[in-house]
């Protein structure tokens, strides 16, 4: 376990050579594509689906976030409500197996996905929502048409995309019985979660860590991802970064909590905030730093009465993000378990040479303290499947961290390392440390710094994860790609990466890093 140190002999030259062989070579990784539009799924009903023809290429199975459409979860429903959502996660997990299983067949025969894949999963996923309808409906106002965002569709494979950057409003017309998933499923992706279940019955999904890299239906040594065109040279890319103005009442100090690199090596694949008490909550690995007592069981007082890695014992906070791993066919600690191989992550997990976490202030105006507890999840890790709305995590290399991708891995070049960058929200709307989503209790500022809807400015977290990985090699005996986890239909796609965060700080250490951002200071 621990980090990969490998000297970089392979130069980054070399990798876009091996990508460019496989995009118009033999490798064949963009591979035509039959559909008539990217953004049309396969889903089908009694009359056929509208695109589909033999041979079509389908990458994945593609479902409506329930949650999106709760507009609230009563508290005294809302551990059961998450615990249903996280059902539907496994669900898909369970069927993404089946489907990656017998993709020829899927892709040739479409009688059998839509008998073996989309009618199952539609009428299980039906079940679950009605549940989740019931437990709403004993303490509020149920929600209407929920059941519409029971049906899935396959997804049109097709590399030159922005990954998640399409609008899948019309991905689910013609569905099954012909619903109209117009009630709640517009799809604009103001939110979303990042959940699952447990276990995934239907297959190991660990390939063996096979010799699958650069093979187009599989891509990458997990099965499941990541592709040649998941990769492009960070110096190609234009700089991009425009940081806001500071104006006069600005808060402009920094606060840095400085609690290590996971040199502990806590892992697991819970997710306390969108799936708990739900083991196995994210289907992919966590790095956790920070708190000691985070997994999927831990109540508020576990959390404050835990350890930490903080320098600063004040803060007990938890910070957590997806593992990030290089699939070299070297097998890792949870090769054969849950959240790893099981749900095709495969491949050595890499410690990060730096993690920086930094609290920043608000260009425009002073900021309040943050209330114990708070949660705040940035980036969507189904972004591939949701679109880019909450894709707000970003990589970079060091040296070039004013060239900032959503879509892409960066290859950096000789003596630069990958740089994983989130920005969480900063504006709280003043009541509630959590939402039914997980997300409308805070927001972004605007470009000018100015916080939405009434909501108040708070320290903005800024975290950076530093990781020394070699740059990606697609074919013969050495070909390696590093990939960040995700649940196993998201693909590994660099879109997909995301943190979360619980406030754990004291209330003394929480006023001084108030005061501290609001008085244009530099503090740890």
């Amino acid at each position: 376990m621990g980090r990969t140190s490998r000297k970089r002999s392979t130069l980054a030259n070399r990798a876009i050579a091996a990508s460019a062989a496989l995009l118009l070579g033999g490798g064949g990784l963009v591979a035509a594509n039959f559909y008539a539009s990217a953004n049309e799924g396969w889903g089908g009903d009694e009359n056929g689906p509208r695109t589909q023809s033999a041979g079509q290429s389908v990458s994945t199975i593609d479902c409506p976030e329930v949650v999106n459409s709760i507009k609230e979860i009563p508290d005294d429903q809302r551990l059961a409500v998450d615990r249903e959502l996280a059902t539907l996660d496994s669900q898909i997990t369970t069927y993404y197996q089946r489907f990656a299983d017998n993709k020829e067949r899927v892709q040739s025969d479409r009688t059998f996905a839509q008998n073996q894949i989309l009618s199952p999963l539609k009428n299980e996923r039906l079940v679950v929502i009605q549940r989740i309808v019931s437990l709403i409906d004993r303490s509020a106002e149920p929600p209407q048409g929920l059941e519409a965002t029971a049906p899935c569709t396959l997804r049109a494979d097709d590399n030159d995309q922005n990954d998640g950057d399409q609008n899948n409003d019309d991905q689910n017309d013609g569905q099954d019985d012909g619903q109209n998933n117009d009630d709640g499923q517009d799809q604009n992706q103001d939110q979303g979660q990042d959940g699952g279940d447990q276990n995934n019955d239907d297959g190991d999904g660990n390939n063996d860590n096979g010799d699958n890299a650069g093979n187009e239906d599989n891509g990458g040594q997990a099965g499941n991802g990541p592709v040649a065109d998941d990769f492009v040279e960070i110096e190609s890319v234009e700089p991009n970064v425009d940081d806001p103005q500071q104006q006069g009442g600005a808060s402009d100090g920094t606060f840095t909590s400085d609690c290590g690199v996971n040199e502990n090596g806590l892992f697991n694949s819970d997710n306390l905030i969108a799936a708990p008490g739900v083991s196995n909550g994210a289907h992919h690995m966590h790095d956790y730093i920070g708190n000691q007592a985070n997994d999927a069981f831990a109540s508020d007082d576990d959390l404050a009465n835990g350890d930490t890695t903080c320098n600063n014992q004040g803060d007990k906070s938890t910070y957590y993000w997806p593992v990030l791993r290089v699939q070299n066919g070297q097998n890792e600690f949870d090769a054969d378990q849950d959240g790893g191989g099981n749900d095709q992550n495969v491949g050595e997990i890499q410690t990060p040479s730096e993690v920086t976490l930094t609290f920043v202030g608000n260009p425009q105006s002073k900021v309040t303290a943050m209330p114990k507890f708070l949660r705040i999840i940035t980036g969507d890790a189904k972004s591939f499947t949701n679109g880019d709305a909450n894709a707000n995590a970003s990589w970079s290399c060091t040296g070039f961290e004013d060239r900032q991708l959503k879509d892409k891995y960066p290859i950096c070049p000789e003596g630069s390392q990958v740089v994983r960058s989130f920005k969480f929200q900063s504006c709280w709307d003043g009541q509630n440390i959590d939402s039914a989503n997980h997300r409308t209790h805070v927001d972004f500022a605007e470009e000018d710094g100015s916080c939405p809807n009434g909501f108040q400015a708070i320290p903005q977290l800024v975290q950076r994860i530093v990781y020394d990985v070699p740059p990606p090699v697609f074919e013969g005996d050495n070909a390696s790609v590093f990939a960040v986890d995700s649940f196993p239909e998201q693909l590994h796609k660099p879109i997909t990466d995301h943190g979360d965060f619980i406030n754990v700080f004291d209330e003394d250490l929480m006023d001084e890093m108030v005061d501290c951002i609001n008085e244009g200071r530099s503090c740890q």
